[in-house]
């Protein structure tokens, strides 16, 4: 996965770094990740009889798609303010302290239970009101059908064994009038993605776009598209 990165700051990053700055959803944000990259692959990889590739720490990267995904989720704070809402995904928690900050309840959950660490001190260190962090594997849904308002998520499918499960999880969240957005960097797998909204009953529209800078030096910045998916 290329890594991606916004509005820094400072100049692009030649190397991996604990602590970042990021402008979005109109403010600046300092996050805190795991201190060294290289040690941190190889302790999730020493076994591989028991290794799955998305247990890799793609959680300690931010991606363009979250500073897109948050530009989107500030234009809508009248949509998602007092409302429950969804992070499907979180890592480094951006989408769900954006989402918190502009006054949804926030439920965010991923794979990992280290990156809802770093998303937590993350909160703390922005002074924004903790949201509900959750450890939860989409396959698996530990929370009340139809409950949520809005489910968002930025980057969160690169393989297309993924789609299905996530759809399924969509149908089970989502109140029956919800929405999700899914940002998204352009990966081909999106292509199967728009073809089992259509075949499975949903209906998903593009509805924001962005050009992101890279966090690290790259000769040009990341297109994010956001689509929105209801019920058919």
């Amino acid at each position: 996965m290329s890594s991606e990165h916004p509005h820094n700051e400072d100049k692009s990053l030649q190397a991996y770094q604990p602590h970042i700055t990021v402008r979005a959803a109109g403010r600046l944000w300092q996050l805190s990740r795991a201190a060294d990259l290289e040690q941190l692959w190889e302790a999730m990889t020493a076994d591989s009889r028991d290794f799955e590739d998305e247990r890799l720490p793609y959680w300690t990267e931010l991606w363009p798609s979250s500073v897109a995904l948050a530009s989107w989720l500030q234009d809508r704070k009248e949509e998602i303010a007092g409302q429950d809402c969804l992070d499907l995904g979180c890592g480094l928690g951006l989408t769900a302290m954006v989402g918190q900050w502009l006054g949804a309840r926030v439920t965010a959950m991923d794979y990992e239970e280290q990156a809802l660490y770093f998303a937590a001190r993350n909160a703390k260190i922005n002074d924004v009101p903790q949201p509900l962090w959750a450890v939860m594997d989409w396959r698996s849904p530990a929370l009340k059908a139809g409950s949520m308002h809005r489910v968002w998520g930025g980057d969160i499918m690169y393989e297309k064994r993924f789609v299905a499960p996530v759809l399924r999880f969509l149908h089970h969240a989502l109140a029956p009038n919800g929405a999700a957005w899914v940002a998204e960097p352009g990966r081909s797998v999106y292509e199967t993605f728009l073809h089992a909204l259509q075949s499975g009953g949903w209906q998903g529209r593009r509805v924001y776009g962005q050009k992101v800078e890279a966090l690290y030096a790259q000769p040009v910045p990341v297109t994010v598209q956001v689509w929105e998916i209801r019920r058919g």
